[in-house]
């Protein structure tokens, strides 16, 4: 049994100008850089937290584990953060600007075909990108692709992008596992199908239960998609995951109870792993509601919670403390210099009493399907409001359809946001007053003017003291409190082989380690 801790510095990435990436993931201490050559073969069994009986395969509804794994394995997307954290292309071979970053070239890779046999073309990535745009869209990226005035295809393999303002972040937006490559037909995006150029075909698919997958024989990438096929199976419960891992039932889970890694720790045929990189629980509260509509009791809510007390235990120590926004020391234009906002109850009761109220009784929905200790986060929580005078209800919600019935529905709930690769995309995705996933409903006019100033904004300097504004009204006048930044600790049999270095953007190498890993024996 090994633990495996992945982190590493921060890196410039070029792309046609220049942009960014602060995820970081790391190298492997030397003792565990012992990982056996790739080899091709065997089944792998995949436990994963995430599942809903609402889950489709139309990439505009993607929200868990279950979907992004899978849709990892049957399709690709243009651009892909690598195991080194690095924005590399995918379906495309290059990317390229025209001064001003207004004007975009993007080339597609030839001889690449969808598992019907269909030949990869523009008119694929274009129908599968209009799938996010059209008005009837209700895709969490319609707003990262609000910038694009035209797309047009120069030819099979080549398409020209202009758009509304310079964006020195554009590919970045097309690693996202919600922008799936699928292939087109009679002008839309055929998701239904099942089809697409990845490493895995699917064989079946249960929504909320199970995927079956089979490598794809004609994949085009040579140095991917080991295993011979695959099972993703939907297994909320933590204990169930790590039972069936120790026991051999399972090959790899996406999470582990950091209550009990220790024992994980123990079985010598598991191998524990934790990467670093701008992952956050969040509590979002709805400011168009009262009493959430009132900026001093978003303060009393975010002075009253004690950091220091869930990092330990609740994270373990595996993870930061937050500062009630979402740029991680490891992202370009994190602000330093923005001071901590600590546990106060008597601050607490000040903005209450600015807020009219001397006391506030209100409820935060959770799951135990968010990550491990989510319930259990929000009983320390109120156990350090109570001082402040203020009683929180702790409602403990069903795991199948949290994010379709409870998250963004009701008041005042807890979700989790796994890292984007740049400043932009992270303001962008939740709070942008026009984003679909604006889980605050939280609208700022001068932050959405400041963000779009930034994103075209070509001058590093000038860039970051606009990142560290946007920080700032977040911080002070949004509607999350966001107390923690953790690492993903997930957990694989000794059996399973994988690179030196693991994407830190999503858990599971950033989601792709369908592609990536292979079985030792």
């Amino acid at each position: 049994m090994s633990d495996h801790k992945i982190q590493s510095p921060n890196r410039r990435i070029l792309l046609a100008g220049a942009a960014l990436m602060g995820i970081t993931s790391g190298l492997l201490p030397d003792s565990v850089k012992a990982q056996s050559q790739p080899k091709r073969g065997g089944h792998v069994r995949y436990g994963v937290r995430g599942g809903s009986t609402t889950d489709t395969l139309n990439p505009t509804t993607y929200s868990n584990s279950f979907t992004r794994t899978l849709g990892y394995a049957f399709c690709n997307t243009l651009t892909e953060i690598d195991a080194n954290n690095t924005l590399r292309p995918e379906l495309l071979q290059s990317y390229e600007a025209e001064p001003g970053a207004k004007t975009w070239i993007f080339k597609l890779r030839s001889g690449i075909v969808f598992h019907n046999g269909k030949p990869l073309t523009s008119t694929d990535v274009m129908a599968s990108i209009n799938l996010h745009r059209g008005d009837d869209s209700k895709s969490p990226v319609k707003s990262l692709l609000a910038g694009i005035q035209s797309m047009k295809a120069e030819d099979a393999h080549t398409i020209r992008f202009e758009l509304t303002e310079g964006n020195a972040d554009f590919p970045y937006i097309f690693s996202d596992f919600h922008i799936m490559i699928v292939p087109e037909k009679d002008g839309l995006a055929d998701w239904a199908s099942g089809i697409g150029t990845g490493a895995y075909v699917i064989k079946s698919f249960e929504p909320g239960v199970r995927a079956q997958v089979e490598r794809n024989p004609n994949y085009w990438r040579k140095d991917r998609a080991f295993f011979d096929s695959a099972d993703i199976i939907v297994m909320a419960d933590a204990t169930a995951r790590q039972n069936a891992l120790i026991t051999g039932g399972l090959d790899v889970i996406d999470q582990v109870d950091l209550k009990t890694v220790h024992l994980l720790k123990r079985s010598p045929n598991v191998d524990v792993v934790n990467t670093s990189g701008g992952l956050y629980y969040n509590y979002a509260m709805n400011t168009t509601l009262a009493p959430f509509n009132n900026p001093d009791v978003r303060l009393a809510l975010k002075y009253g919670i004690d950091r220091e007390a869930l990092l330990q235990k609740v994270l373990r120590g595996y993870g930061k403390i937050g500062n009630d926004q979402p740029i991680s020391s490891t992202t370009k234009f994190f602000a330093a210099d923005v001071e901590q906002r600590k546990y106060d109850p008597d601050q607490a009761k000040f903005h209450l009493k600015k807020a009219g109220l001397d006391s506030l009784s209100t409820s935060l929905s959770a799951s135990d399907m968010l990550y491990p200790g989510a319930v259990d986060g929000i009983t320390i929580y109120r156990e350090s409001l109570a001082p402040a005078g203020i009683n929180l209800d702790v409602v403990r919600e069903p795991s199948d359809g949290y994010f379709s019935s409870v998250w963004m529905k009701k008041p005042f709930t807890a979700s989790y946001w796994a890292p984007r690769p740049t400043a932009d995309l992270i303001f962008s995705t939740t709070y942008l007053s026009t984003a679909k996933w604006n889980d605050t409903f939280w609208k700022n006019e001068r932050f959405d003017n400041v963000l779009l100033a930034a994103r075209s904004e070509l001058d590093e300097a000038k860039r970051a003291e606009m990142y560290r504004e946007l920080q700032l009204l977040v911080r002070d006048d949004g509607g999350n409190v966001i107390p923690l930044f953790a690492d993903h600790v997930f957990a694989m049999s000794s059996q399973i082989g994988h690179s030196d270095t693991m994407s830190g953007v999503w858990e599971l190498d950033g989601g792709r380690s369908l592609e990536r890993w292979w079985r030792k024996g």
